[in-house]
């Protein structure tokens, strides 16, 4: 009977508790990263609470109804914000969704392959430029065309919906906003459809084509929906850039404190009203009012990411269930 090398059980019985450790070790530290992300993000949330609480003791959710800001009588409502903020950013999505996907698709199903990565390093460099820039851009090149042609054209046509009335000779509105936005959020979106769209099974398109599918076939029926979750992630990531994005916006959507009625109407978001009046708040219940919005917005930003996030499970929940 050959005898056990004592040695050897030694050595295995330290490395196996070095590994136990080091996995403790890990686990640990792991779990301080998670920790401190949502500690951050707790303490943000605090600090605007404990900023904006003056105003909220005085006014409470009456500021989110009120449609005044008025600093000089101590008036302060949100709503005129809040809503530019949600129709910029939801018109941006209109736009840069379909462009978004559909780049992505073209980079991964149909674009020759030297074409590739030229073109992603493009839509990566896209999403390297300062957003003052896009501002910038926006302000020289877009407010001319739409001051001059696009607006008057959607007066023209689309006047009698409602939706695009009021001065046409005026080139920072709401809708220039919106496509300043749009363009801003395609790369995310179409970066991280693109890599999702990758990640979809060679096998799954060549079954579909096998079976006499068109193009457009296999990307409505084989690719899109098992790429759903990463192009709903790469929209929600360009959503909240939308909902937060400050400079760029401030340059072009006109800075008009009243409750946008038109596409073509100056507006304000939460976040160009924050950067327009911060450092010039000189009234006594101006700043903690600011502050207050910032908090409306960090509300807005979580409410919308979470609801995006209970869809996709929900759709997800519900493919399966018909795969089955």
């Amino acid at each position: 009977m050959t005898r056990g090398n004592p040695f050897h059980t030694r050595t295995s019985t330290k490395t196996r508790k070095v590994s136990k450790w080091g996995d403790r070790t890990f686990l640990v530290l792991t779990g301080i990263g998670a920790a401190g992300v949502v500690g951050v993000l707790v303490a943000v949330g605090v600090v605007l609470y404990y900023g904006a609480l003056p105003l909220i003791n005085r006014d409470g959710l009456s500021f989110l109804t009120n449609r005044i800001w008025d600093p000089e009588n101590n008036v302060y409502g949100i709503l005129p914000f809040a809503a530019g903020t949600l129709i910029t950013s939801a018109v941006a999505l209109l736009i840069s969704v379909p462009l978004s996907i559909g780049a992505a698709l073209f980079l991964t199903q149909h674009a020759p392959q030297w074409l590739r990565e030229p073109i992603a390093q493009v839509v990566q460099m896209l999403a390297a430029i300062p957003s003052v820039i896009f501002g910038f851009w926006g302000l020289i090149v877009i407010v001319p065309v739409m001051a001059s042609t696009v607006n008057p054209a959607l007066a023209h046509y689309l006047g009698w919906t409602g939706l695009f009335g009021g001065p046409t000779d005026i080139g920072t509105n709401i809708l220039t906003a919106s496509i300043v936005l749009a363009i801003m959020t395609v790369p995310t979106i179409t970066a991280l459809s693109k890599d999702s769209i990758m990640a979809v099974p060679r096998t799954q398109t060549e079954a579909a084509i096998s079976l006499g599918a068109t193009d457009w076939e296999v990307s409505r029926r084989a690719i899109l929906p098992y790429a759903r979750g990463g192009i709903v992630a790469g929209v929600v990531l360009g959503l909240g850039r939308a909902l937060g994005e400050t400079m760029a916006v401030t340059l072009v959507i006109g800075n008009s404190n009243g409750v946008p009625n038109s596409f073509i109407a100056p507006g304000q978001t939460i976040a160009s009203l924050i950067a327009n009046d911060f450092f010039e708040s000189f009234y006594a219940l101006e700043r903690p009012a600011l502050v207050y919005a910032a908090l409306v917005l960090l509300v807005i930003t979580l409410a919308v990411n979470v609801l995006a996030r209970f869809l996709l499970a929900r759709f997800q929940r519900g493919m399966g269930a018909k795969v089955e």
